[in-house]
């Protein structure tokens, strides 16, 4: 194991013995706020002293049968022995240590947090906003499969059925962490329904993938700083949806970031989703200008997720969907479009966590 791992794990042991010590102590007891900020370290600190435990363990047994081995007067018996231990430990080692690498890795505290997934079409017309139906079904049907629940917040329908911008929030465990980096650009190429002559177009959506902001830490917002108006909400609906002034679109003068809702029949409801998105894009903004700034963060494995970047490529004709950032090539376009984006998201996450590993060892 490199010396600046190691000495990074040994600090755990040591605030492990720490956290056990405050934990027994009356004052934090009797402070609930505190204490459950202590004792979730502790959780996650005992996970990694535990595993870093371990792993001495079986580097203690490596090292025991080394020394078997590396005993002329030791029997054949007892050194074959200790050669499938030594074979053993080493693997499990191996696997440890990586693991370790892992838990190591500085955790965004937005990654556990609900999402807003914004969809919205680009060049090509009625193609991209089938398309990026297409996208929210693709994500849904994923977002079913692990157990998400998704609610559409606003939609502008196309002729054809398509949506020319649709919001969606996504609430699970983990939303933000494992969709984050399908914000960017989504190019399809493929025969459109509207081709006559057959001949393969390219048209394109972006896609933004926003945390939901924590109210504690939320951006604050002066109300004197938004204009909000409401509106007939348009689409199927009923009755009360033609006669009732219920969807709000509430605009924030200073930047001009807009963010409306029209899927509630109440229009204070409507009002408080389209609060909660607009406070989204804001910390979004906050989030991306104090990122530029940082380089090596930006233009890293995975890219940035800026909405400007082409992110990846799904080809119809030939099955096929490449992302353009690890040079991942998948010939399963059928199934992905279906929901089967874990080996896509999987990718994605393993490329950003050996990045994250290469930043931690010093140069």
């Amino acid at each position: 194991m490199q010396a600046y791992l190691q000495h990074e794990l040994e600090r755990y042991v040591q605030r492990l013995e720490e956290l056990d010590f405050l934990l027994s102590r009356e004052d934090i007891l009797a402070d609930m706020a505190q204490y459950r900020r202590l004792a979730s370290e502790h959780a996650q600190v005992t996970q990694i002293a535990g595993r870093y435990k371990r792993y001495q363990a079986i580097a203690a047994d490596l090292a025991a049968a080394n020394e078997i081995l590396a005993d002329t007067d030791s029997d054949d018996a007892l050194r074959a022995m200790a050669r499938d231990e030594a074979a053993q430990a080493g693997a499990q080692l191996e696997a440890l240590e990586a693991e370790l690498q892992r838990l190591l890795l500085p955790r965004d505290p937005d990654d556990q947090r609900n999402a807003f997934l914004e969809i919205r079409a680009g060049a090509g017309g009625d193609e991209s906003a089938l398309f990026a139906a297409e996208l929210l079904r693709m994500y849904t049907r994923y977002a079913d499969s692990v157990g998400w629940r998704v609610e559409i917040l606003n939609a502008s329908e196309s002729e054809l059925g398509g949506f020319k911008e649709v919001i969606a929030r996504i609430e699970g465990d983990g939303v933000y962490g494992r969709l984050r980096f399908e914000s960017g650009g989504h190019r399809v190429q493929r025969i459109p329904v509207t081709e006559t002559q057959g001949r393969i177009h390219t048209s394109a959506c972006t896609v933004a993938v926003l945390p939901e902001p924590d109210e504690a830490e939320a951006v604050q917002i002066n109300p004197a700083d938004l204009r909000i108006d409401t509106f007939r909400a348009s689409g199927a609906g009923g009755q009360h949806i033609n006669k009732t002034d219920s969807a709000v679109r509430i605009t924030h003068l200073p930047t001009g970031i807009v963010a409306e809702c029209q899927d509630d029949r109440s229009q204070h409801r409507n009002k408080a989703k389209a609060l909660q998105v607009l406070t989204a894009r804001l910390q979004d903004m906050e989030r991306s200008a104090q990122a530029s700034k940082d380089a090596a963060l930006r233009k890293g494995l995975v890219g940035s997720g800026d909405r400007s970047d082409r992110i990846r490529t799904y080809n119809f004709p030939q099955g096929r969907l490449t992302d353009h950032r690890i040079n991942l090539t998948l010939y399963k376009l059928p199934s992905i479009m279906e929901g089967d984006l874990g080996e896509v998201l999987d990718a994605l996450q393993a490329a950003r966590e050996a990045e994250l590993i290469a930043q931690l060892q010093p140069q």
